[in-house]
């Protein structure tokens, strides 16, 4: 069983959804865990209640990133497990997507992911893990997707360059990709509730195991790869999607 007894770990919008959920898990295998989130109210509750550390810090901007890696540096001093994980998504077609739908995504999805990891790397300890939350978007083709889905395709693509730079420390570097979770963020994508409904119940009657993820699904898997079991796993990516993109894409 995975073992996170004395690890330091940092986990981007631990407050809520998958974030939470692995941050309850961390705390549970023994790890020391600093959560992040924009909504200061819902972050400090959250905390209290894993028993976490807690830290207001955008995702999307640059200073928030900076102030963070400086904060954890002054509390532990190094870090052995960095889970970004904090994004957004607006679902709209190409043509009705807007520059700022664009802009908004691309930055926390990937920039501020991008600096995260930076700001993060002179803290890691020797044979630390980062993961990445991507998602089946990052190749799946669903329509709707465009900006959301070259977000994380870009976030993958990152999990693998970093993997091999930061390979000489012994530094393990993956992405984990959710199909359909229950999450706020799930119904945070721009669409009516009864449209979301409609989408909810035909995706499910696609997934082989007819039923959506639970965070708590998603948080076992990254506390496998945050672990010493997975000595010998960096540069991958991990579907966790109950078979989902074994049938075809929503059309």
């Amino acid at each position: 069983m995975s073992n996170l007894v004395g690890k330091i770990a940092v986990i981007t919008g631990g407050h809520s959804g998958i974030g939470y959920a692995t941050a309850v898990k961390f705390k549970e295998l023994g790890a020391k865990v600093i959560i992040t989130g924009r909504d200061e109210e819902s972050l400090n509750r959250a905390a209290a209640t894993i028993g976490a550390t807690a830290i207001k810090a955008d995702q999307g901007n640059l200073k928030d990133i900076d102030r963070l890696a400086t904060q954890v540096k002054d509390l532990h001093g190094t870090v052995d497990i960095l889970f970004i994980n904090a994004g957004i998504a607006t679902f709209a077609p190409v043509e009705e997507t807007t520059e700022d739908q664009f802009d908004d995504m691309m930055n926390i999805n990937f920039k501020g992911a991008f600096f995260t990891a930076q700001k993060f790397i002179p803290l890691l300890n020797e044979g630390a893990s980062v993961i990445n939350l991507s998602s089946i978007n990052a190749y799946a083709g669903m329509p709707n997707t465009a900006t959301y889905a070259a977000s994380k395709a870009a976030l993958n693509a990152l999990t693998r360059t970093l993997s091999t730079e930061l390979a000489p420390r012994k530094i393990r570097v993956n992405s984990v990709n959710p199909g359909p979770t229950k999450t706020p963020l799930f119904g945070k994508l721009g669409m009516p509730e009864d449209t979301i409904k409609e989408f909810s119940t035909a995706m499910e009657n696609r997934i082989p195991l007819h039923r959506f993820g639970e965070p708590s699904d998603i948080a076992n898997l990254v506390a496998f790869l945050a672990s010493d079991d997975a000595s010998f796993i960096t540069g991958g990516e991990y579907n966790i999607d109950g078979g989902t993109n074994i049938n075809p894409v929503l059309a």
